[in-house]
């Protein structure tokens, strides 16, 4: 999973013809539980492009995501983007393997 941590690397995502943001916060509980279900997911998609903000760290980054998307801010906060739109979202809790599996064939 590769980190967003300048526009560089933002738009670059939204570049990609499908790509899985994910925002996440290092010291949240609930984001970390949620970044397992991530990995989970890309070791059973390696094919998928995934990205991570830190939404300490990279506070402007992440909230350029929600500029950008027009999705309100919420950490943890996983968006599918197919052509640079978002195709799919979820937060906290609904966020899981499964979930993400389901929207990734849906698109």
């Amino acid at each position: 999973m590769q980190q967003l941590a300048d526009e560089t690397s933002l738009d670059a995502a939204f570049a990609e013809p499908l790509f899985l943001l994910l925002k996440h916060s290092p010291v949240c509980p609930i984001s970390n539980s949620v970044r397992l279900e991530v990995e989970t997911f890309v070791a059973d998609h390696p094919e998928v492009h995934v990205g991570m903000v830190d939404v300490i760290a990279g506070r402007l980054i992440s909230q350029a995501v929600a500029t950008r998307t027009g999705i309100q801010h919420e950490s943890p906060q996983a968006l599918l983007l197919k052509d640079g739109q978002v195709a799919w979202h979820a937060n906290h809790w609904r966020i899981t393997a499964a979930r993400l599996t389901d929207a990734f064939a849906s698109v």
